[in-house]
């Protein structure tokens, strides 16, 4: 049992981050809401890396949905190799990156002040080079986070872009649901003995595929990028549409496939696509608080808390992130410091 290990400690400090966030930063979260509604701003550009890139793929969803507000990710790249700069006109910019840190996405923002549009910073360091460039600061309150792979600083992540979401959308019964969400997020980590036990059915596996949709996308790519750094497997993440264009055609018997199925306007899909997947002889694991869509997995990691689905990737995330550690503990792996990385990647 890994409760040695920083990496646990901090998957388990993820219900008072969340409440700190909700508690702390509701200002300035209206501050920048205020800004968007005064520019008249329907279009923003985020700049991310790793688990902070799969927070933006969740601002995608949440913001085009709930707020009508197109989201794109930026191209860094052409900020700092090309050089050549796009225009962003009237959009709002957003670099949002645990550390703050990264060259490539400091000059995102560096850009963007330069040709004088709003910038804000989702960071959990307020005062570094990210957020020196942002005229506005979310700060994500979580603390020091140690251990290499990102947790409770990604759904911190997702917890401000809900709050984002919502302060523009102003509905009061959503602030109601976003206020459970703390105690949401310590019910699904009661999930830990159940993930504790299929672990070891993992034990050899040498590929897999996760699969979500809608605002679950973002958790496919976010677990596949947990097994990826601290379990060393070959993980690929898919939406459940795309996958049916090509990718199906790796299933065989037995290929183990994660499915991320939560209530929501999603679930008849999703349920019908783990159908395909049985058909074809796959190993499915299903991630879902649905009864008859449990029992279409070989394994079921039942989520013992029920949220609405705009807010679901932030408690879907959390058995991905305890099944990883507990693989990369029954294989011997240090899951505080995976082999080659570095908790601040810088890239330019």
């Amino acid at each position: 049992m890994p409760t040695h290990t920083q990496l646990h400690q901090e998957i388990f400090q993820q219900p008072q981050v969340i409440q700190n966030l909700l508690d702390n930063e509701r200002q300035p979260i209206q501050r920048l809401a205020a800004a968007i509604q005064e520019g008249k701003i329907e279009h923003v550009i985020i700049a991310a890396r790793g688990s902070s890139d799969n927070a933006a793929r969740y601002a995608q969803y949440l913001m085009g949905s709930m707020n009508g507000i197109v989201v794109t990710l930026a191209t860094p790249s052409l900020f700092t190799i090309y050089r050549q700069p796009p225009r962003f006109g009237n959009a709002l910019v957003i670099g949002i990156s645990q550390s703050g840190k990264s060259p490539d996405i400091v000059a995102v923002l560096e850009e963007a002040r330069r040709q004088g549009v709003v910038t804000a910073a989702i960071t959990n360091v307020p005062d570094s080079e990210l957020a020196q460039q942002a005229d506005h600061i979310i700060s994500l309150s979580a603390g020091d986070e140690r251990s290499v792979a990102a947790t409770k600083t990604y759904t911190a992540e997702l917890t401000a872009i809900a709050m984002l979401a919502n302060a523009l959308n102003g509905d009061p019964s959503r602030q109601k649901e976003l206020q459970q969400i703390p105690r949401a997020v310590a019910r699904t980590l009661e999930m830990e003995t159940i993930v504790e036990q299929v672990a070891p059915r993992y034990r050899y596996m040498r590929e897999c595929v996760v699969i979500g949709r809608g605002y679950n996308y973002a958790t496919a790519f976010e677990i596949a990028i947990k097994l990826k750094e601290l379990t060393y497997t070959i993980v690929e993440s898919y939406s459940s549409a795309d996958f049916l264009h090509g990718p199906l055609a790796i299933i065989e018997h037995g290929f183990p496939a994660i499915t991320i199925a939560p209530s929501g306007m999603v679930l008849p899909e999703m349920r019908a696509f783990i159908g395909t997947l049985k058909e074809l002889k796959a190993e499915v694991a299903v991630i879902s608080d649905d009864e008859e869509t449990l029992r279409l997995g070989e394994v079921a990691l039942p989520l013992p808390h029920s949220v609405p689905e705009w807010l679901s990737p932030i408690t879907t995330i959390i058995p991905g992130q305890l099944l990883a550690m507990h693989l990369a503990f029954i294989r011997h792996y240090d899951p505080d410091q995976p082999r080659r990385l570095s908790k601040v990647t810088e890239t330019y």
